[in-house]
């Protein structure tokens, strides 16, 4: 009989109750980053983190691990508050991370050193976890000896030579080349099957859909602005696991649907069962929101994606290539590419109406047909129109230049403007995408040393009238099938 995802009866080690993340604003408000949410790690489980970019998914494993302390809510070691005190927990990250001027011998006990080990004790430790890494014979070696792999052998060695009780691993292999990933996925796996690690639980973030379905015994999905778990269930699929079996293609595509699919609520197919273990805000307790510092506000602003025009544009030539309709896995796995570095794109030919996402495929729109038939000036008439109709920012920023007498104005009005719907990390990303789409579609003119936007004569009242209008479908509105 299967069981709802996070709820077994066996003790967690880890337990978030009604943990969430807000940042205060000048103006008394608070920009949530991680809403409200209850998660446990328990032993015996590969637990991943899935989500787009920029949704939380480092911000919840900080939390997690006593790295970062929540604005509100509660975190629990083995059922007890943590009381300030570090778990007994190790990351693993994605830059490597080593220390340049120690050797891998050194980097590896250097954890132990920390802790107060005694130098005999630790040596022996570092070279019996050196060699379970498959590292023997390059204690002397340098970081700037090894490959890419062999220093992330190194990271898996240094946070296995504490013995920790959860491995924590944040997009360890997003960093290597496609054969050494692959490699390092199986040999972490073969280690987690035989028991050789000391870890009684692995909780990896990853961008990766069929890294989560190939490693994970549990999936998390996470939602963005704010993180939200949006779905969370198991997988009981035997190891090692066919990537071409019909029931891990089938979860591989749910996956991909409950991400790019924000709006929709999905059901996992078939056996599995789903919990879901957020609380929503509407259901707040009393108690709850008495612990909230501050109003929270929710943004007007979109979140842009993170894709440049360039490869809005030739997305969009393939997709008319194939007819105006591809199934999103395919797509992805005949470009060669993994969702983290198609989504993004994708996102961006939705929120501009050339493209819908429908069932798990990406189907053209009228206008993103007009856009991939057009020259390179008139793409620019299109963006823009799309841009205007769809984008917050990019229509606040035409208004506002169009109205001003000199029809300019100084960059940090609009910075300071995403500045309060944003997290701090994000706010520069979101400007520079507006001003990558604002400055394509001739919208406006970009000083950066002068820190000026200013209006394009394109975009001048007196020639605003010749702007073509395409009759597309409404944003809200779905396409025929």
């Amino acid at each position: 009989m299967n069981e709802a995802a996070g709820n077994s009866t066996t003790e967690a080690i880890i337990e978030a109750v009604g943990v969430e993340k807000s940042y205060p604003q000048a103006d008394g408000t608070r920009i949530q980053v991680v809403g409200l949410t209850n998660l446990s790690i328990e032993p015996g489980k590969i637990v991943a983190l899935l989500g787009p970019s920029g949704c939380g998914k480092s911000t919840l494993l900080r939390i997690l691990t006593g790295l970062s302390h929540p604005s509100s809510g509660t975190l629990l070691w083995h059922g007890k508050p943590l009381d300030g005190q570090m778990p007994n927990v190790a990351i693993v990250f994605q830059s490597f991370a080593l220390f340049p001027w120690l050797t891998v011998l050194d980097n590896v006990e250097a954890p132990l050193e920390a802790k107060g080990v005694p130098a005999v004790e630790r040596r022996k430790r570092a070279l019996r976890t050196l060699d379970t890494v498959g590292l023997d014979g390059f204690e002397t070696a340098y970081p700037k000896e090894l490959s890419g792999g062999m220093k992330q052998r190194v990271g898996f060695a240094r946070a296995l030579v504490v013995e920790p009780e959860v491995l924590f691993m944040d997009e360890p292999f997003s960093a290597l080349d496609v054969l050494t990933a692959e490699n390092l996925r199986g040999e972490l796996l073969e280690l987690w099957l035989t028991k050789k690690m000391p870890a009684s639980a692995i909780f990896i973030v990853t961008h990766n859909i069929e890294e989560a379905v190939m490693l994970a015994d549990r999936v998390m999905v996470l939602g963005r602005n704010p993180a939200r778990i949006r779905s969370d269930f198991n997988i009981r699929l035997k190891h090692p696991r066919d990537r071409k079996s019909a029931r891990f293609v089938e979860l591989v595509d749910y996956i991909y649907k409950v991400m790019t699919e924000p709006e929709v609520e999905h059901a996992l197919p078939d056996a599995e069962t789903t919990a879901e273990i957020i609380l929503p805000t509407g259901g707040l307790t009393r108690d709850a929101l008495k612990k909230q510092e501050g109003p929270l506000r929710t943004t007007k602003y979109q979140m842009l994606p993170h894709a440049r025009v360039g490869g809005i544009a030739g997305l969009l030539e393939l997709l008319h290539d194939h007819g105006g309709r591809e199934d999103l896995f395919r797509l992805a796995e005949e470009l060669v590419m993994d969702v983290e570095d198609l989504l993004p794109i994708l996102e961006a030919c939705v929120v501009l109406g050339f493209a819908w996402l429908k069932e798990g495929d990406m189907q053209i729109t009228p206008q993103g047909v007009a856009f991939a038939e057009a020259d390179i000036q008139q793409r620019k008439v299109l963006f823009r129109q799309a841009a205007l109709e769809h984008i917050t920012i990019l229509k606040q920023i035409d208004s506002v230049l169009k109205r001003k007498t000199d029809h300019s104005i100084a960059d940090e009005f609009f910075h300071d403007i995403l500045d309060e719907h944003f997290a701090e990390d994000e706010v520069q990303r979101q400007f520079e995408t507006a001003m990558n789409w604002g400055r394509y579609a001739e919208i406006f003119d970009y000083d950066r040393d002068q820190g000026r936007l200013v209006l394009a004569e394109s975009s001048a009242p007196s020639q605003s009238s010749a702007t073509p209008v395409i009759d597309t479908p409404t944003q809200n509105s779905a396409p025929k099938s």
